[in-house]
C-alpha cells in the first residue's frame, strides 16, 4: 500500500523554499480565501454565543417562556448552539475540500517537486 503523506523528493524542504512558497500568489490567495471564509463566520458565531449568554443573563422572563411542556425559550436557544457549531463545522469541510485543499495540495506539489 503506498503511503500518500510521503514527500516526492528525497532531499527535504529548506528554509528558505518554505518562504518562496509563503510569497508567491497561490499561497497568497489560499490564505486570503481562508481568511476570507474564517473571520465572518467566527464573528457571526461569536455575536450568536454572545446574544444567548446575554439572554441568559438579563432576558430571564423571555429566556423562560414555554414552548412545548417544560421546553423553553432558553432551552431551544442553548441546543441551537450546538446544532449551529456542527452546520458551521460541515459547511467549513465543504468549502475547504473544494477551495481550499486542491489548493493547498498543488502548493505542496510544487513545493515539493510533483506534478501540478
Amino acid at each position: 500500500m503506498p503511503q500518500l503523506d510521503m514527500p516526492h523528493r528525497d532531499t527535504p524542504v529548506s528554509g528558505a523554499e518554505f518562504r518562496a512558497v509563503q510569497a508567491s500568489p497561490e499561497f497568497q490567495e489560499l490564505r486570503s480565501r481562508l481568511r476570507r471564509f474564517v473571520f465572518p463566520m467566527s464573528a457571526v458565531f461569536l455575536i450568536w454565543y454572545a446574544a444567548y449568554v446575554i439572554l441568559g443573563a438579563f432576558a430571564h422572563e423571555f429566556m423562560a417562556i414555554p414552548v412545548w411542556g417544560n421546553i423553553n425559550v432558553g432551552l431551544l436557544i442553548g441546543l441551537g448552539q450546538f446544532v449551529s457549531t456542527f452546520v458551521i463545522t460541515a459547511i467549513y469541510v465543504r468549502f475547504a475540500n473544494r477551495e481550499l485543499d486542491p489548493r493547498a495540495e498543488a502548493i505542496r506539489n510544487k513545493l515539493e517537486g510533483g506534478a501540478e
